[in-house]
């Protein structure tokens, strides 16, 4: 399905009829078919709204580069728009960053029950002196490279080291989402954490490399009333790797096929 939202069109779905709504906030780069499996482990009970956010899958993208709170603004206009009041937001990767700054906000259109991050973004790595290094080499080199003289003398050279610059994330996008990325990746949330006063939980893959599993860690530590559950063996997509321990997990946090 699709609803115009802000004179952009969105790519939906809802699955499941339950009194209680549930949303899924998708990680960078997905499309919402990619948490299907997600829904259908709770869909038998509660309303699910999937979305693809703009810039992702069949939504339009933004006309200009968004940070992380201009996402959330736009999610806030998405939930008016489908007259949502009250949700549990489940959040993946980069959909987690856009729930953290919702829940530290003092005042949003619509009421969040509960809080599910899953391999969540949102904590700034440390930066070792050979990243800080490497960073500065290609700020340096991408400063030369776009100068056009230089550029018109080694076209093919320059274009083929631009290719290989960035995470495949970063490579894949459209310059403006591009700048989106930039922009989320270098702000870091943990200070906003306190202020979530939602249950929270948090369910990660011990292997996961692009939010590693001390990002969890330190959530649990600062979000009040936040638990862990760690599924062995999973990367950043621990909910596909292992998803039948991901269902009892999210079965029993809320309460499907028990006395609610």
């Amino acid at each position: 399905m699709n609803i115009t939202v802000d004179g952009y069109n969105i790519n939906y779905k809802i699955t499941g009829e339950g009194s209680e709504t549930i949303v899924i906030l998708q990680g960078w780069g997905t499309h919402l078919g990619v948490y299907d499996w997600v829904a259908d482990s709770v869909n038998s009970t509660y309303r699910v709204l999937q979305f693809d956010l703009p810039g992702f899958g069949g939504s339009d993208e933004p006309k200009t580069s968004w940070n992380v709170d201009e996402f959330a603004d736009f999610f806030c206009k998405l939930m008016q728009a489908l007259d949502i009041k009250k949700a549990t937001l489940i959040g993946h990767s980069y959909g987690g960053r856009i729930i953290i700054k919702l829940a530290a906000r003092d005042n949003i259109p619509f009421e969040i029950d509960r809080i599910v991050l899953i391999d969540s973004a949102g904590i700034m790595p440390k930066r070792s002196l050979w990243k800080k290094i490497k960073t500065r080499k290609y700020k340096i080199l991408n400063r030369i490279f776009k100068n056009k003289v230089i550029y018109a003398l080694f076209p093919e050279l320059i274009d083929d080291w631009r290719s290989r610059q960035g995470s495949s994330d970063y490579r894949n996008a459209s310059p403006v989402m591009r700048n989106c990325l930039v922009k989320a990746v270098n702000e870091d949330l943990t200070t906003l954490l306190p202020s979530i006063k939602q249950d929270t939980l948090l369910i990660w893959g011990d292997k996961d490399t692009a939010t590693p599993l001390s990002d969890a860690q330190i959530m649990k530590e600062k979000i009040p009333s936040s638990g862990l559950v760690v599924l062995e063996g999973t990367g950043h997509f621990s909910f596909l790797e292992k998803p039948n321990q991901f269902r009892a997990i999210m079965q029993s946090y809320f309460g499907i096929g028990a006395v609610r």
